[in-house]
């Protein structure tokens, strides 16, 4: 077996190499799609195809949310929510945690 799956299954406490695959697969689905996203926004509200920087600005900006509400949709779709569930939660207590 690939040593770094080993490693993730241990970072993540996942039970299984199928579980590693299928967070793997879920974090793939979720960049893609945000990517692919992208394009055809942008399009759209600017269809002479300048953006200014206001817009690239915002797009950042929210971006995180809309990753997060991805990554928990694909993450329900394959059968990991609670994983994904938790792994939001620690990523958003570290975000705002206070010093």
């Amino acid at each position: 077996m690939a040593q770094w799956i080993e490693k993730l299954k241990s970072r993540w406490n996942l039970k299984s190499t199928g579980q590693v695959v299928l967070v793997l697969i879920v974090f793939a689905c979720t960049g893609t799609t945000v990517l692919l996203l992208k394009r055809p926004l942008f399009a759209y509200w600017f269809p002479d195809g300048e953006k200014p920087l206001w817009a690239s600005i915002t797009y950042f900006i929210l971006i995180l949310p809309v990753y997060n509400v991805f990554l928990l949709f694909y993450g329900f779709v394959f059968g990991q929510f609670r994983f994904f569930w938790e792994f939001e939660k620690r990523f958003f207590t570290r975000m705002f945690r206070r010093k």
